[in-house]
């Protein structure tokens, strides 16, 4: 492999693509490309009375595949306890029906050997997957095509191994790589990689920046763009991979790199400090987060809390609705390992489409405007035994530290009532069974359409905290779908009309004694925090890696002059008079830059 690094010439032609951050970092340094799995294994018709025999070769390559998991984190479970906890999502999927069953079932009445059915099978829960709108949901079908091909290695004898013996380290390229495989880069000898599918909260990007392993995911044409032995830059800050790099490009790259660890060495420092204002006003700053596997970072980055899970995971992670039990596992353990910081769930915050897509029990029929229809609180209000459910568990867990318990999508006065009845019914029967948990438990809503905006200060009568959604408050109030290309520029954070409506919740959820806070991405941008900070918000969650940078920005700041800010800002006519008097402020307060904090955790 040296020989061919040596004698491959370097077309003279720089080029650069672009792809997604997936793990901060900057590499310089040769490429071994992988060519994707094939797909093409050997199909064929079993021989009548073949199928039974087949069906145990299957059993017994799932078998392998769950000890080879196992034995992978056994390896690796002293150095990274927290990143094998995928691993054991995935040892706990491997055996799951929608896999097992379906391939079973495809042996047995198509008469076709075992990869043939495993391949198929794989196709239809692809189908079902691709019927979901929302990405981060849509994403979760790695995690089953990564079991799904453990156990096609098994059946094929055919595995992927990462370089070991190469006289230099080497960036690593692939149409795309699990978490199994990403721990195995675990090396001295893997600078980083990069993979044509995947985002930046896929499992293997999640598992990269635990390592701190430099990854850009999502590039397109990647494992035929470059070649083996090619140079390459991988810009893990902006996504970004530039082929055949001159040398001065390299040193400027190189350069970036240092400049931004030091910057990050200097964030290290503000993790344990309090976030406070130079005149002494304390702001909370939690952790959004959509798995537990993020608690580490949470902790890390210095976080009070948890202001936003989306106990979304606990349903999408499986193909069958989840117990109480299994529920309460997850809510329970989240609350002890913070307490006594509070942790917020939001209760489950999809639409009975998705929902229904990706679990068989439920049954509903697909919208015509699924952002405007049965979903959320709606959707939890309707199917009220789901809703028991997941409430049961929340409550249970709130005696293992500070839960609150977080409702999606209030639109009236008459859905938050009817969902505080259905809470009080679930503690009064908790309490007739002599389950333990807290009554007192904080009940809180999210501010995320106009009419909660307009009706704050009657909800705030009803709920213990408010917490505005910012990106959905956003697209609901300018009538904008952010993931729409023709008016995705419209999505505008600084609009006055939305930074009015912040305003005015605040002041109704102070007026009766209630917390306010914000969990949209604006949180963590540090160009927004001074507004928001102004507004009087009481806590601001972000994901954990922002934490420290907007931490910095408050500390070198009084609660005088932001409050300044904000008054002037709420006069502004127009979106580009607030950037201007943003850029002015940050300019006039904090001479030295403030670098943009993109990576994500």
């Amino acid at each position: 492999m040296d020989s061919e690094f040596e004698r491959r010439p370097e077309p003279e032609e720089p080029e650069t693509l672009h792809g997604i951050s997936g793990s901060p970092g900057i590499v310089v340094g040769k490429v071994v490309v992988f060519s994707p799995l094939e797909d093409g294994h050997i199909r064929y018709r079993l021989e009548p009375g073949a199928a039974v025999k087949e069906e145990e070769r299957f059993l017994a390559a799932v078998e392998r595949a769950e000890q080879s998991l196992i034995s992978l984190r056994q390896q690796f479970e002293g150095d990274l306890a927290d990143t094998v906890a995928i691993v054991d999502s995935h040892i706990r999927m491997v055996r799951d029906r929608m896999i097992v069953e379906q391939t079973l079932s495809l042996i047995r009445q198509k008469q076709i050997n075992a990869e043939w059915a495993l391949a198929r099978s794989l196709g239809l829960i692809k189908k079902k997957f691709d019927h979901i709108a929302d990405d981060y949901i849509r994403s979760r079908f790695a995690d089953v095509e990564y079991v799904a091909r453990q156990v096609a290695e098994q059946l094929t004898g055919q595995g992927r191994s990462f370089p070991a013996g190469f006289a230099e380290p080497v960036i690593v390229a692939g149409e795309d790589f699990s978490p199994e495989d990403t721990i195995r880069m675990y090396t001295d000898r893997v600078l980083g990689f990069l993979t044509e599918k995947g985002g930046s909260t896929s499992h293997t990007a999640i598992v990269a920046r635990s390592l701190g392993l430099p990854a850009v995911v999502g590039v397109s044409g990647i494992t035929s763009r470059c070649r083996t032995g090619d140079t390459l830059i991988l810009d893990g800050y902006e996504g970004r991979v530039c082929l055949h790099p001159t040398m001065d490009q390299q040193r400027l790259y190189l350069e970036y790199d240092r400049q931004h660890r030091a910057f990050s060495d200097e964030m290290s420092w503000y993790i344990r400090l309090s976030s406070e204002t130079v005149d002494g006003l304390r702001v909370r700053f939690s952790a959004n987060i959509e798995i537990p596997d993020e608690l580490e970072a949470v902790i890390y980055y210095g976080a009070a809390g948890i202001g936003l899970f989306r106990s979304e995971f606990g349903y999408l992670q499986r193909r069958q609705l989840p117990d109480e039990e299994s529920l309460f596992i997850i809510y329970r353990n989240m609350a002890a390992a913070l307490a006594p910081e509070p942790v917020t769930i939001r209760t489950l915050d999809v639409g009975g489409d998705k929902l229904s897509s990706h679990l068989p029990e439920l049954r509903f029929s697909r919208e015509r405007n699924p952002a405007l229809g049965l979903r959320s609180i709606r959707f939890s209000l309707r199917e009220k035994s789901l809703f028991n459910t997941q409430l049961r568990a929340l409550l249970r867990a709130s005696q293992h530290g500070r839960l609150r318990i977080l409702l999606p999508l209030i639109s009236s006065l008459s859905e938050l009532k009817e969902a505080r009845q259905v809470i009080n019914g679930v503690m009064e029967q908790l309490a007739k069974e002599g389950v333990p948990f807290n009554p007192d438990t904080e009940i809180g809503i999210m501010i995320e359409v106009p009419s909660a905006v307009v009706m704050a200060d009657t909800l705030a009568e009803e709920a213990d905290f408010f917490s505005i959604g910012t990106n959905d408050l956003i697209q609901y109030s300018l009538a904008i779908d952010r993931g729409n290309e023709y008016v995705a520029q419209m999505y505008d954070p600084l609009h006055p009309a939305v930074l009015r409506m912040i305003s005015q919740t605040v002041e109704a959820g102070h007026r009766q004694g209630i917390e306010v806070s914000l969990c949209g991405e604006m949180a963590g941008d540090v160009f927004t925090a001074p507004v928001l900070l102004g507004l009087g918000l009481d806590e601001l969650s972000m994901r954990p890696s922002a934490i420290p940078h907007v931490k910095r920005l408050l500390r070198h700041s009084t609660f005088a002059r932001l409050t300044a800010l904000a008054a002037q800002i709420l006069k502004c006519k127009d979106s580009s008079e607030t950037a201007a008097l943003l850029r002015q402020y940050l300019a006039d307060n904090y001479p030295d830059p403030f670098i943009d904090c993109n990576e994500r955790t």
